[in-house]
């Protein structure tokens, strides 16, 4: 057996380590599908709120909310809000998962919000104006017109916050949870083998990154064709 066929078998195969990494993938992916609908949500209501109080004024306290949150977790790391919210947020809570998808959420949504506002704001005003004509209401006018074009012109930025997000939940071993980075780690801290179970884990995230990359390409082309 050669050298680095006997340090993959101890890194992955001897006493099912693999396992590890495949309990970690289950986890990653959750939660970030977790705060990714998290992120999704908080986003586009404050988006909506911080465009419509620029385009039509009012939401003064709402807006003023808003822009204090987007200071705080912009202007903080996320480790320490993860931290934070597993330490003393969410202390009564003991679904790590749980705990790690709203810290992240509320961590995304800031950036989504950002993201989500400056597609609407990018929408031309007589769009509005369109719909206004039309007989809509300013809810029927965001909903049927602004959003979907604004959700097209903020797709590949939404599809790089939710990269960013993928490869974020690495650090929810610092909360003892059980994620692809933990899963690696934990292989390399009982076979004192650093290289396989590092860089496997490193050819894990790029495949998952390159195939929601896939996805995202496949989504932005139908957009596009849908346009025609």
């Amino acid at each position: 057996m050669s050298f680095y066929a006997d340090k993959f078998y101890q890194s992955f195969i001897e006493e099912d380590r693999w396992i590890y990494i495949v309990n970690g993938i289950k986890n990653t992916v959750l939660i970030t599908a977790l705060a990714l609908l998290i992120g999704i949500i908080i986003g586009f209501l404050i988006a909506i709120i911080r465009s419509t109080h620029d385009k039509r004024g009012g939401f003064n306290i709402l807006n003023a909310i808003c822009r204090v949150y987007l200071t705080v977790i912009r202007g903080t790391p996320t480790l320490l809000q993860l931290l934070i919210i597993y330490y003393c947020v969410l202390v009564s809570v003991h679904n790590k998962v749980i705990i790690a998808a709203v810290a992240f959420g509320i961590n995304s949504g800031a950036y989504v919000a950002e993201i989500v506002r400056s597609g609407i704001m990018s929408v031309d005003e007589g769009q509005y104006e369109a719909g206004r004509s039309l007989g809509l209401n300013y809810k029927d006018t965001m909903t049927l017109i602004i959003m979907p074009q604004a959700f097209k012109n903020v797709l590949p930025a939404l599809g790089n916050e939710f990269i960013t997000l993928l490869k974020e939940t690495s650090i929810s071993g610092y909360i003892g949870l059980m994620e692809l980075t933990k899963g690696g780690d934990i292989i390399r801290s009982q076979t004192y083998i650093a290289f396989m179970p590092l860089f496997g884990v490193a050819a894990v995230y790029l495949v998952i990154v390159m195939f929601i990359t896939f996805l995202l390409g496949k989504l932005e082309t139908r957009l596009r064709n849908s346009d025609r």
